[in-house]
């Protein structure tokens, strides 16, 4: 535990480590913290939801969400799995939300298409997939770059579906195009070579190989015969990509390999502060700011004024 004149020589350091930083008025500090906090900067995002929507539903009134925030599901959404008026039911129950799903690619679904009646429109500098009779449902376009808040995103969508075999054999529905083509890898790595390979964030379905929750595997799934090249593929864009954050989905668990954060059914939202280690350092300050308080016994002061 720190020392009353550690804390004393902590807390003369911080003041004048603020001195020498920049000052802000009150009027440009309260400016900042209302665009901070306005809906169109509030970005959630969560796992595979494979048709199923009610868990969405509950936590967006809970959240109150706003029509000018934005939702992304990372792979399976389901809204698109029978392409024909079965999909409504869930394109209905979404469509009663107030905010804007902006859905990504997973294996198990079909891709957005004119002849499914899909339009093709602008969202956050990016291409996407609309039906106009749901506007708040938007279909990410693979390889697109998105501006949230100033932070660009690149979208990957798709990967190999395990149950291949088990879906083919009951006569359930397969896509042949679940994984990216040789063409959409063109335009990730052109898209990402003109930005000199630096992005902010991946919003993908599936993993690069290396960070694979081998954990999370299937016992009854031979992996030697699991087509793994999306994956492989993914390994060598993350080996040269300069990136701040991987968000993905897939693989039906909940976990943080370093920049890489997998979601099924748990809730985040794309941080305003994008960098780690930036992260890392506002609390590790707080947590030194807390010492100090701690150490000078001002939490007690302020209670005997009380």
């Amino acid at each position: 535990m720190m020392t009353r004149e550690e804390a004393e020589k902590e807390l003369i350091a911080m003041l004048e480590e603020a001195e020498d930083g920049p000052t802000y008025s009150m009027e440009e500090v309260d400016a900042y913290m209302r665009e901070l906090l306005h809906p169109k900067n509030q970005i959630y995002l969560t796992g595979d939801t494979h048709g199923r929507f009610e868990r969405i539903i509950s936590f967006c009134e809970r959240q109150q969400v706003q029509p000018e925030s934005s939702f992304i599901i990372l792979g399976d959404v389901g809204l698109n799995y029978y392409g024909d008026r079965r999909d409504r039911r869930g394109k209905d129950a979404l469509a009663q939300i107030p905010i804007t799903f902006f859905c990504i690619h997973g294996n198990h679904e079909m891709r957005p298409s004119e002849e499914l009646g899909y339009q093709v429109k602008e969202y956050h500098g990016g291409k996407v997939w609309v039906q106009p009779e749901y506007p708040n449902l938007v279909f990410a376009i693979d390889g697109e770059i998105y501006d949230f808040f100033g932070h660009s995103c690149i979208v990957i969508g798709g990967a190999y579906s395990v149950d291949k075999s088990y879906r083919l054999a009951r006569d359930y529905n397969w896509f042949e195009d679940e994984q990216p083509s040789d063409e959409i890898k063109e335009k990730v790595e052109r898209v990402l070579s003109e930005r000199d390979w630096k992005i902010d964030v991946v919003l993908s379905h599936t993993c690069p190989l290396r960070y694979e929750p081998t954990e999370v595997f299937l016992s009854m799934i031979d992996q030697s015969s699991v087509d793994k090249s999306t994956e492989q593929w993914l390994d060598t864009i993350e080996s040269r990509l300069h990136y701040e954050r991987w968000y993905c989905g897939h693989y039906h668990t909940d976990k943080e390999i370093d920049k890489i954060r997998f979601m099924f059914q748990d809730y985040t939202m794309l941080p305003h502060q994008i960098s780690l280690s930036a992260e890392k350092e506002m609390i590790r300050r707080m947590q030194r700011q807390a010492e100090i308080v701690e150490a000078l016994g001002l939490m007690d002061e302020a209670q005997e004024e009380k």
